[in-house]
């Protein structure tokens, strides 16, 4: 998989078009999570793509610090299903992980993690700083970093 880095005003249309296909794929469709993907954050967002033989396969967006969370925030964490059994959630996290770290040189990261996949973050070095809620009909449970 290869993983490219881009402002939302370097975003091709037709790599913002699979980006949303495969967020709506996942989010919405195997999900069955009826929410308002398209939130006018995008724009905000450093989007972290991870593309196999030219289809986006893997994606994160970041916010800077007070963008969207207080700290640096990642979201939207997705890996198209038919992918999952290569590690690509590993490898796009650790592509965003390493972005921050050395170009936004930030000490924490936040993010709302699918209690579901509280392992996954915790083997990045997430660690819980709260009570699980409900987002958009999902439990979430909010987890931080710190790069210090």
């Amino acid at each position: 998989m290869e993983v490219s880095i881009k402002h939302f005003d370097e975003l091709t249309t037709s790599e913002l078009y699979a980006i949303l296909r495969l967020r709506s794929e996942v989010f919405v469709v195997e999900q069955n999570c009826v929410y308002q993907d398209i939130d006018a954050k995008d724009q905000k967002a450093i989007h972290i793509i991870g593309s196999k033989k030219g289809e986006v396969v893997a994606y994160t967006r970041i916010f800077k610090a007070g963008d969207y969370f207080k700290n640096t925030a990642i979201g939207r964490v997705v890996v198209k299903k038919s992918e999952r059994e290569y590690g690509y959630g590993r490898t796009i996290m650790e592509a965003s992980l390493d972005y921050i770290s050395k170009t936004l040189q930030e000490k924490g990261i936040e993010l709302s993690a699918q209690t579901y996949l509280l392992r996954f973050y915790s083997d990045l070095g997430f660690k819980k700083t709260g009570k699980e809620y409900l987002e958009d009909g999902i439990p979430h449970i909010r987890m931080f970093k710190s790069n210090a």
